[in-house]
């Protein structure tokens, strides 16, 4: 193999060609609705973890369970990175017309580039919450929520910190 560009070979590759089949696509019996996505800090240090909550609310008449997924994008970075990278997923069960506040993690070595070895960058990232992937064309009965946040400091190797 002389090729070991990962360009149009992972979901996270693709360029302009979305997948036909994007992570966590699939069929519900029910509406989801997102509100309330709030990324604390807002402004972090570069090697801080961010805390990550949204709710979500069954607004259909039977109880269901929804894949809510979490991606982030690096609006700039000093390497070629992916349009946006998976860093969390859960599965929640809720009943119908109730809601459940969800919380996550978003640890530093998530936001990592490879530049010779991991390394933490700032800038400004871009957090998506929801159902599906963020600009997925293929519509599943969700919706996808993004807040921004940045990360201060200098550059610096993911095992300094």
């Amino acid at each position: 193999m002389e090729n070991y560009t990962m360009e149009g070979r992972t979901y996270r590759y693709y360029g302009q060609e979305a997948p036909l089949y994007p992570f966590g696509y699939g069929l519900s019996y029910t509406t989801f609705h997102y509100r309330d996505l709030v990324l604390s800090p807002p402004v972090l240090p570069v090697c801080a973890n961010l805390s990550v909550s949204v709710v979500l609310e069954n607004m259909g008449l039977r109880d269901s369970e929804e894949v809510v997924q979490l991606y982030l994008r690096w609006e700039q970075s000093s390497v070629p990175v992916p349009r946006w990278q998976l860093v969390a997923f859960r599965r929640v069960a809720v009943l119908a017309g109730r809601e459940t506040k969800l919380s996550f993690q978003v640890l530093a070595e998530q936001r990592a580039v490879w530049a010779q070895d991991w390394r933490l960058e700032p800038g400004t990232f871009t957090l998506f919450a929801g159902g599906q992937q963020p600009g997925q064309k293929t519509r599943v009965p969700s919706e996808v929520l993004s807040a921004r946040f940045s990360v201060t400091g200098t550059a610096r190797p993911l095992r300094g910190c």
